[in-house]
């Protein structure tokens, strides 16, 4: 080939298990290229011969016009000898240690899409069709490579037609280790709580599903990464019936909608959330909901303004939805605590008291996983929760370390595992005091350390010795054992995520941490870095009267806070949480704030919420946690605030003690001189913000460092996380918030990991 040059390109990232082989054999046909192309355990590594033009472009091209699930982190190319072939051919798999990058699940793509639906198509209505673009992926993997013998679609042998589609390059599912038919593949099943077929119109199991629905049952919908229970959202009665049946009195109920036109007829979209919606992810998005009539019961987010919304992302979600209904209830199927059931037996015994039916498959879950969930944040995502969708995708590094497990805290439990200069977090687990939960997380770990090939020298775990994490890293073995500082891991997860490695400010606003003095922080100004920090603020401390009751029960922490503002006095007043405690009990309600009996101390900005909505009359008793504080939010989004309350900032030595004293004397007032809530819960936000901005600026003055990364899960608060921003920004801060995993203790693992494996290079 005249004026021919060759290239060797490799390109690293999640290319394996997506139709990027295939993708570069029709991208070098259309080029004219020559060579060949071939999965390596870094990657995949073309070798391409042709014009200078068309090899440009193909470099061009791998990065815009990859598959959808593909994930590229890098294209690297250098020049080769010129050989001289005749075509372009995928090459057998190379052999050696594995560091591809591994698929998350993906929705259903648009081209399945089309064929489901299509009368014409074999696989017409099929709710298990799939090709290279789309399906399942992680949660089918039981081993390495991803190949069919390795997933749980090994015990269904491919038809003839399937076959074909599989080993022929030019089509969209060469090589798509899920693929299906009705000759060949899963079944759709309709069972009653015992696991026995239920008669159907004509046999068909998804009409009866549908009927059942409609009738204002209860289903159990198996999914991806596990089983949902499903009702109308549009039946009082049906809503109703599940809360009773799960326990789940008042925590928002999830939805999903057929399409975004659905969506749009009882919640507010922007741009930036519609695209979440649709994208390949398929996360749960947090979105407004409209103060007009709508069809949607109250009942499925009560004492709440915004909806958790997702669109169908599996074939069988697309069919029991279009034409059907317009929203359905989909919560993650368990009693309340417990994990996501997802073994079809299993399942039937756990959920036998809540589902009227299953409508189940015989394609094995071999990895639960819940739906991700996500607020749009200043224009990007901010996690609730990550799992199905973007789990096991990697975060990179700034550097290479040694392999760490890191464990994470207690609640919203994840793992992260790193290799080299990445780091691999798990699925959304839950909280481990669930013995259930627990197992899941043991589970999890295991899955993961073999499905990465990680076998970690390092594992990293909270500081408190009583986390059901920390008990389980110390049981691991002689492996060394690293204790991070809970606040710690959250400013180190936010630095690692935005790639940060100098002294940095550290605004760690949270419910509950073990500090290093031993009592309870929540409200920190650190500094420093991944190798040690400096506790150089926090909130004045607040008792919390009766311990963990105090949690439970906001009433507790507002007569805390007004004990401190008002002395002795406040159980004289006629004030909402004043109204909690007996008029017989109020001595010895006292006495108990007073003499600290039972009530540790804590400078958690979780508790301050709390305070505040009972204080406001919003909130005495939760029932599920951060309840207290989000309602707060809610409420605070409508009303206004001209200026903030008084606080103060108390200097000893080289720290700085946020006082919210002023502000809570004068919010009793507010509430005493019958200022509407909504204004007085927004004044707070603003008062919150401008506060840390201005405990910031004394640390800025005392260091000289500008940089604040901001963490922890009072974070999830969008109102209070764009105040902080806004505040920061004005006094010329450079703020970075979270992107890529949770604020809360969600992505705490990130930050342990990234501590401990340094830690391990520098001795």
């Amino acid at each position: 080939m005249n004026g021919a040059r060759r290239a060797r390109i490799q390109v690293s990232g999640i290319v394996q298990g997506v139709g990027f082989r295939p993708f570069v054999f029709r991208l070098a046909h259309e080029l004219g290229l020559v060579g060949w192309v071939r999965n390596t355990p870094a990657g995949v590594v073309i070798e391409a011969e042709g014009s200078p033009e068309a090899l440009t472009l193909l470099c061009e091209r791998l990065e815009r016009e990859a598959p959808p699930l593909a994930v590229i982190d890098f294209v690297h190319r250098e020049d080769v000898p010129v050989v001289g072939e005749d075509g372009f051919v995928i090459l057998a798999s190379g052999v050696g240690e594995n560091h591809a990058g591994i698929a998350p699940d993906g929705e259903v793509c648009p081209d399945c899409l089309r064929e489901l639906f299509d009368p014409t198509n074999r696989r017409y209505r099929y709710p298990f069709i799939n090709c290279t673009n789309c399906g399942p992926r992680y949660s089918i993997m039981t081993g390495i490579p991803y190949d069919r013998p390795f997933t749980t679609m090994v015990q269904f042998p491919m038809c003839p037609a399937c076959r074909a589609e599989y080993e022929n390059p030019s089509d969209r599912r060469f090589h798509a280790q899920p693929i299906a038919c009705p000759e060949c593949g899963p079944r759709l099943r309709l069972l009653d709580g015992a696991g026995c077929e239920m008669e159907t119109h004509g046999n068909a199991p998804l009409q009866g599903a549908v009927d059942l629905l409609r009738s204002g049952r209860i289903l159990a919908v198996k999914g991806v990464g596990g089983y949902h229970l499903a009702v109308d959202a549009t039946n009082p009665e049906a809503v109703a019936e599940l809360r009773r049946r799960k326990n789940r009195d008042e925590k928002p109920f999830a939805l999903m909608a057929p399409d975004l036109a659905s969506v749009r007829c009882f919640a507010m979209l922007t741009d930036v959330e519609e695209r979440f919606l649709e994208g390949p992810e398929r996360p749960i998005v947090i979105v407004k909901k409209w103060e007009a009539e709508i069809p949607i019961v109250p009942l499925v987010v009560p004492g709440n303004g915004y909806y958790g919304v997702m669109l169908p992302y599996t074939p069988l979600h697309h069919l029991l939805l279009r034409e059907n209904f317009s929203a359905l209830v989909m919560t993650s199927g368990n009693i309340s605590d417990e994990p996501i059931a997802y073994r079809d037996r299993e399942s039937r015994e756990r959920l036998a008291g809540i589902a009227d039916a299953f409508l189940a498959h015989d394609r094995e879950i071999h990895v639960r996983s819940d739906d991700s969930v996500i607020r749009v944040f200043q224009g990007g995502p901010l996690f609730l929760r990550r799992s199905r969708g973007y789990v096991p995708r990697g975060i990179v590094l700034l550097a290479s370390q040694p392999s760490v497990l890191a464990v994470g805290a207690e609640l919203k439990a994840t793992c992260c595992l790193t290799r080299g200069a990445h780091a691999f977090m798990s699925q959304h687990v839950g909280d481990l005091q669930n013995a259930a939960t627990f197992d899941s997380f043991t589970e999890t770990v295991r899955h993961l350390q073999t499905i990465m090939e990680i076998r970690p020298e390092i594992v990293a775990h909270d500081l408190h010795p009583d986390y059901l994490s920390t008990r389980f890293a110390e049981e691991l073995g002689d492996v060394p054992k690293v204790a991070v500082q809970h606040h710690h891991a959250h400013m180190a997860s936010c630095m690692a995520e935005n790639g940060l490695d100098s002294e940095t400010i550290g605004v760690i606003f949270d419910g509950t941490g073990l500090g290093l003095d031993g009592s309870i922080w929540g409200g920190e100004f650190l500094i420093g870095g991944y190798q040690g920090f400096q506790r150089v603020g926090h909130f004045r401390r607040a008792t919390l009267p009766g311990g963990d009751a105090a949690v439970r029960e906001p009433w507790r922490m507002a007569l805390s806070w007004l004990h401190q503002a008002l002395g002795g006095e406040v159980l004289d007043l006629d004030l909402p949480p004043v109204r909690e405690v007996a008029v017989a009990d109020r001595r010895l309600f006292l006495a108990m704030l007073e003499r600290g009996i039972n009530s540790p101390l804590t400078s958690s900005c979780g508790r301050l919420f709390d305070a505040v909505a009972a204080l406001v009359g919003l909130r005495q008793r939760i029932s599920y946690e951060g309840q207290a504080a989000i309602e707060l939010e809610a409420l605070a989004e409508r009303g206004s605030a001209d200026e903030p309350y008084p606080f103060g900032i108390d200097e000893e030595g080289d720290v700085r003690q946020l006082d919210f004293r002023p502000t809570i004397r004068a919010i009793g007032e507010s509430v005493r001189g019958a200022v509407p809530p909504a204004d007085i819960a927004r004044r707070f936000h603003s008062t919150l913000a401008v506060a840390t901005a201005a405990v910031c600026e004394l640390i800025r003055e005392a260091s000289g460092v500008s940089r604040v990364v901001l963490s922890g899960g009072s974070f999830q608060n969008r109102l209070l996380a764009e105040g902080v921003c806004d505040e920061l920004s004005k006094r010329g801060f450079s703020v970075f918030t979270h992107r890529l995993v949770p604020p809360n203790d969600g992505g705490l693992a990130l930050g342990q990991a990234v501590i401990a494996g340094l830690r391990r290079v520098l001795m």
